[in-house]
């Protein structure tokens, strides 16, 4: 479970920047008619996305997450911001459920 924990949490902020910088970019396009840095961040942070999905689900698998809480973290991504706190939530829990296991 440790070895699955630093990628999820490594993913979780590149993803909430990327989506910082998206919002950024979409403003740029849709205030100001700048299209040129959406159509670069968009697919960065789609990629990003999708390799956090996959973290997401090998964490949880090995976490023994139930579906409804790794769809909970899953959607982390999509929200400036939450995923900063989602993986701060998620390493706190992981880290307890290790500690737990060695005593």
């Amino acid at each position: 479970m440790e070895s699955a924990l630093k990628p999820f949490r490594v993913l979780a902020y590149v993803v909430g920047v990327m989506l910082l910088v998206l919002c950024l970019a979409m403003v740029l396009r849709y205030g100001f008619g700048d299209p040129a840095m959406s159509k670069i961040t968009a697919p960065i942070h789609g990629g990003f996305y999708m390799i956090y999905l996959l973290a997401v689900m090998n964490l949880g698998m090995k976490a023994r997450w139930t579906w409804q809480y790794m769809l909970g973290v899953m959607l982390g991504g999509t929200v400036p911001f939450l995923s900063f706190y989602i993986e701060r939530r998620v390493t706190q829990r992981v880290q307890s459920a290790l500690a737990a296991a060695e005593a």
